[in-house]
């Protein structure tokens, strides 16, 4: 079997092993009340973001993000602030943009800590990290 047949073979199993990966870092990882998303670079091509927002003792909550071709790190911030604030209205968290590239999501009132894993990211050139505040 040739290197591109076995790359076509195994394509369709890299989502399930992604969603794998990021259940098992959130199986180890602790909750907190508030966290930072950073993003920089630009997309090259259109795709999404998968978020999964998982409250302390809670169910996984899956929020997917489409990223069109040349959105920038700025406009990419927005459309997570805004795609966040949908999923969830405005009583679990509240969300914010920070800095122009940064989006801050807090919990609000009784809302259990949460722990927050990028599930995947298919906007090639977006780059996003998460920080604990």
């Amino acid at each position: 079997m040739s290197k591109s047949e076995q790359g076509r073979r195994f394509a369709g199993l890299r989502p399930a092993v992604l969603a794998l990966l990021a259940l098992a870092f959130a199986a180890g990882a602790s909750p907190s009340n508030k966290w930072r998303m950073q993003f920089s670079g630009h997309a090259k091509v259109d795709g999404e973001i998968e978020l999964s927002f998982t409250p302390k003792g809670g169910t996984a909550t899956s929020v997917v993000v489409a990223v069109p071709k040349g959105t920038g790190e700025n406009a990419a911030a927005r459309l997570t602030r805004d795609t966040v604030k949908k999923t969830f209205g405005k009583e679990v968290y509240n969300v914010e943009t920070d800095d122009g590239e940064d989006v801050l999501v807090k919990k609000r009132g009784s809302t259990p800590d949460f722990e927050l894993v990028v599930v995947r990211n298919t906007a090639d050139g977006l780059r996003l990290s998460l920080d604990r505040e």
